[in-house]
């Protein structure tokens, strides 16, 4: 009996990695209440549910970060060298670019009227907050954070623990790296002929850096767990408080975008809407439970090539960049809603000019938030902008973990719909693939796509399709 016939023989919530991350997410959140009602503080004295929980879920962020780096740089300079041979690819990236500032400028449009209709920052019974002493995000600070720092775009930061203890840890600013793997792309193809050896070697570096990745995706639901228990249990039901509307009206504002807003950018280009759903629907929930666009790109990219037919150089190319610069939920919809409120908190008029500058933030700003805490550090930098106390931030950091699930979620979805739309427009989208029946199956045909990446690379061939899978059997389920 081979590996096949024993998948299908087993119940469908063992082999469905949708069906693993649902059961995970109930039995985090059942755990993670059990761990609460045992008792102990999560930072001074966690009990042993607790910390099981905190260091499975930490422990999968981590090796999930590990493998960003080095995807990062080798999916850059590999669809630079792809887009050698495509006639349209300034086209393509100016495009690419344009349809992230619309989706945005449509987010935090529905944002601010939300903002305005549910008031979320009036009657709140809140006191005011100290002083607020976090992360800020600046223009300044978005330029200098285009140079890098030294070639790897890495940076060390210490933290003395006591007299005698003193512990390092290292960083990596995303856009930094993919400033120097942009630098490096276009440097080998000027050199032309001499950097064939190198560009072969990005391409087989990125099929292995691919299945490492893929490797460490198969442990969501393990990670899910430790995540969802972790939040449960630290910040627990009664986290949201007074602020219960302000979250209210910001998940309203993620799901009009999400379920309305693009769904009728899909049907205008004429896609189904229905395809595009169960095609993102693993990267969504993906981002859902991880809370980082960086963690989930490498299957936004999968969802992207495999369920949505974006040509594997396109998506390459647009995918990296949309993790870091793509940011409806924590750059449009949450900063918008978040800034008002922090007005309507401190009683500051808001005139048609604030709403101009929310506009004009979350549309060019969201590349400043690149690397770090995306949205702290948006809203930051939206606030200092509009000359609004930075104090009101403390106020919102309680329940920003409950609201990073839906941010990122929607984040991941307006990445992999922008790739879609431009592909669309452009006449690259494989439609075949789009589609085609769902097998609800992120990792279906691993073993194909490994076979075809080999054979593309001991040819040399640059095909638009590097990672399309096999077509699917007319067996395959629909989902």
């Amino acid at each position: 009996m081979n590996s096949a016939e024993s998948a299908r023989r087993l119940p469908r919530w063992m082999t469905s990695f949708g069906w693993q991350i649902l059961i995970a997410l109930v039995l985090g959140v059942l755990l993670g209440s059990l761990a609460a009602a045992m008792g102990g503080d999560p930072e001074e004295n966690p009990n042993w549910l607790m910390t099981t929980l905190d260091t499975i879920g930490t422990s999968y962020v981590t090796i999930l970060k590990a493998a960003v780096v080095p995807l990062v740089v080798t999916a850059v300079i590999s669809s630079i060298a792809n887009l050698r041979d495509v006639s349209n690819a300034a086209r393509l990236a100016w495009k690419t670019l344009l349809w992230f500032a619309i989706t945005a400028l449509i987010a935090v449009v529905i944002g601010m009227l939300l903002g305005v209709i549910a008031q979320p920052g009036v009657g709140t019974g809140q006191e005011q907050p100290g002083t607020y002493s976090g992360s800020e995000g600046s223009w300044l600070g978005f330029l200098k954070g285009l140079i890098p720092v030294n070639f790897l775009g890495l940076e060390t930061s210490s933290k003395v623990v006591d007299p005698e203890t003193v512990t390092t840890a290292v960083n990596f600013n995303i856009l930094q790296i993919l400033v120097v793997s942009l630098v490096i792309g276009i440097a080998a193809l000027k050199v032309g002929k001499a950097a064939e050896p190198f560009l072969t070697f990005m391409q087989s570096a990125l099929a292995i850096m691919q299945k490492v990745v893929w490797w460490i995706i198969r442990l969501a639901p393990l990670g899910t767990l430790g995540l969802i228990g972790r939040a449960v249990f630290e910040y627990g039901w009664t986290s949201m408080g007074s602020l219960v509307k302000f979250v209210i009206t910001v998940y309203v504002g993620l799901l009009l975008v999400a379920f309305v807003v693009y769904p009728l950018l899909i049907k205008l280009n004429g896609l189904s809407v229905k395809q595009f759903f169960s095609g993102v629907w693993p990267a969504m929930q993906l981002g859902f439970v991880s809370r980082s666009s960086l963690g989930t790109m490498p299957m936004t990219q999968r969802v992207s090539e495999r369920n949505l037919g974006v040509p594997g150089h396109y998506a390459s190319f647009a995918i990296p960049l949309g993790a870091t610069t793509k940011m409806d939920g924590c750059a449009a919809i949450y900063p918008a809603i978040a800034a008002i409120f922090v007005a309507q908190f401190y009683g500051v008029p808001l005139t048609p000019m604030h709403f101009v500058l929310i506009a004009l933030v979350s549309v060019l700003g969201s590349a400043a938030t690149a690397g770090t805490t995306g949205a702290t550090v948006m809203l930051t930098l939206t606030l200092s902008t509009l000359g609004l106390p930075l104090d009101g931030v403390g106020l919102l950091l309680a329940v920003d973990p409950i609201l990073d699930m839906g941010r990122t979620a929607l984040n991941v979805t307006g990445q992999a719909l922008v790739a879609t739309i431009v592909s669309k427009r452009e006449g690259i989208l494989d439609t075949r693939l789009y589609d085609a029946p769902r097998s609800g199956e992120p990792f279906k045909d691993d073993d194909a796509d490994a076979a075809l990446t080999q054979q593309r690379v001991h040819s040399g061939e640059q095909g638009s399709h590097a990672y399309a899978p096999s077509a699917p059997s007319d067996g395959q389920r629909t989902e």
